[in-house]
């Protein structure tokens, strides 16, 4: 059933039954916004929903931030869709929803999420991540983190440097102390710090001929709208926070700028004039802190996600075309084991070819172009898959390939097991067993089976 049919009472209920108590109460907790869907996605699809490199890009942010931080806890903050986004998600040990009914913007999100902390209270670092940036990995967190708890920091902010057309760039900018105040004077050791996070919007709202003035430790700074505009370091979304600090002043959040919605960055100003320190650090790769709101930039995603694919496998496997193909990270991490532990894999992947999540390769396995390897698979040595094949298996019904099988002939395989050096070609088999079964000769013999009697065939006219 649709969100749009359940009551807010139903859609909690429903979340409930997804989330699981939180493991402790200390220890880095992990906050991730979910809650859009992503109007300029255009899609029916939930945002959260689509798919970097073949899994949806909230269970790729959740698991950078779970395995980078080693954290126990975990928060993802659902909205729209609500339901179906928690059920992808699943249940997990130590991870709880919480249900952002209404879209006011990511400071109102995290104070969603903050209302499950147990007595509204946690003893711990407190960490949130934008659920599109499907690029982040556990490196990229780990560095964060790190980066922090060496800062001595009560907020910190991971940043990127763009370096692209300055109009283009539709971030927050991160606004820092300039070598000198309004009247000349050096700003010191203040030089450098972080004042605020200028949202985009806030900045094109400004007349061109506009001064821009803020104030830090009582003293104004000023910047022109190029200068904002211009500025290239900008806000990823990902934050660390202090707990006790972050719970205490998120209440003092107000709508007071273009959008007319809670902005977490406007935490940075509230810190400030609180006297509590804040810091900034870029990521090492910009690549890995790129979020999405169209689909043309969640094709360029993918298309770096296959590209860091590739950079790291290309000296391991023969690939036919390094602009067409897919592994799924399961096989990647495989792949990469297999080479370390047992020497050359001397593996082959066609162009379009497919390997999904749950299969498994072996030493001198050669795959064709199109193929389509998909679920509980497992290849053995030597195997050739050629050209269009499929072959799919599931934990009921596995598929099972013995040593130097060779399918080929847009064969589809469901649910077999086939024994070594058998040739099956042009079949559809479901469910099978075939044997190797040798002649006279001392050749085995090839399977040919047929294929299911035609169907429709008054439906169809020669033309």
């Amino acid at each position: 059933m649709d969100d749009r049919q359940l009551t807010s009472k139903e859609i909690l209920a429903r979340l409930a039954t997804l989330s699981s108590p939180f493991r402790n109460t200390t220890g880095p907790l992990a906050i991730v916004l979910a809650a859009g869907h992503g109007k300029r996605i255009k899609s029916a699809t939930s945002k959260m929903l689509h798919e970097i490199w073949g899994e949806p890009t909230v269970l790729r942010v959740a698991r950078a931030a779970r395995d980078g931080l080693q954290a126990q806890n975990h928060i993802i903050v659902v909205g729209i869709k609500a339901t179906e986004v928690a059920a992808k998600v699943g249940k997990q040990d130590g991870l709880e929803f919480a249900y952002q009914a209404e879209q006011n913007g990511t400071g109102h999100a995290v104070r969603v999420a903050l209302e499950q902390l147990p007595a509204g209270a946690y003893d711990g670092d407190i960490y949130i991540f934008p659920g599109d940036m499907g690029l982040i990995d556990s490196d990229t967190t780990r560095m964060f983190q790190l980066a922090f708890l060496g800062s001595g920091c009560d907020m910190m902010v991971l940043t990127g440097i763009y370096d692209g057309d300055p109009q283009a760039n539709s971030y927050g900018r991160i606004v820092r102390v300039p070598r000198f105040d309004i009247e000349k004077r050096s700003s010191g050791d203040d030089h450098d710090k972080v004042i605020e996070i200028k949202e985009h919007k806030d900045i094109l709202a400004l007349a061109d001929d506009d001064i821009y003035q803020v104030t830090y430790k009582d003293r104004a700074y000023a910047f022109t709208r190029k200068e904002l505009v211009e500025n290239p370091e900008f806000n990823t979304g990902v934050f660390a926070f202090k707990a006790e600090a972050l719970i205490e002043h998120i209440k003092n959040l107000n709508t007071d700028n273009a959008q007319g919605e809670l902005y977490l960055t406007d935490l940075i100003s509230i810190f400030n004039a609180s006297g509590l320190a804040i810091g900034a650090i870029a990521a090492a790769d910009n690549r890995t802190v790129v979020g999405f709101n169209t689909k043309s930039v969640l094709r360029e995603m993918n298309d770096i996600a296959r590209d860091n694919v590739y950079n790291r496998l290309k000296d391991l496997v023969a690939f036919e075309d390094p602009f067409d193909f897919f592994l799924a990270d399961d096989v990647i991490k495989q792949i990469i084991r297999i080479d370390r532990e047992q020497g050359p894999l001397d593996l082959g992947i066609g162009k379009g070819a497919h390997v999904g999540k749950g299969v498994v390769l072996n030493k001198g396995v050669q795959i064709g172009r199109a193929v389509h390897l998909e679920g509980v698979v497992e290849l053995g040595i030597g195997c050739q898959i050629g050209d269009g094949v499929r072959v799919t298996g599931s934990p009921e019904w596995p598929t099972r390939l013995g040593n130097n099988v060779v399918v080929k002939g847009n064969s589809i395989l469901i649910g077999c097991v086939v024994q070594n050096d058998v040739l099956i070609e042009h079949s559809i088999l479901e469910c099978k067993t075939i044997k190797r079964i040798q002649g006279s000769n001392g050749a085995v013999q090839p399977v040919r089976f047929v294929r299911p009697q035609s169907e429709g065939l008054s439906a169809i006219d020669s033309m």
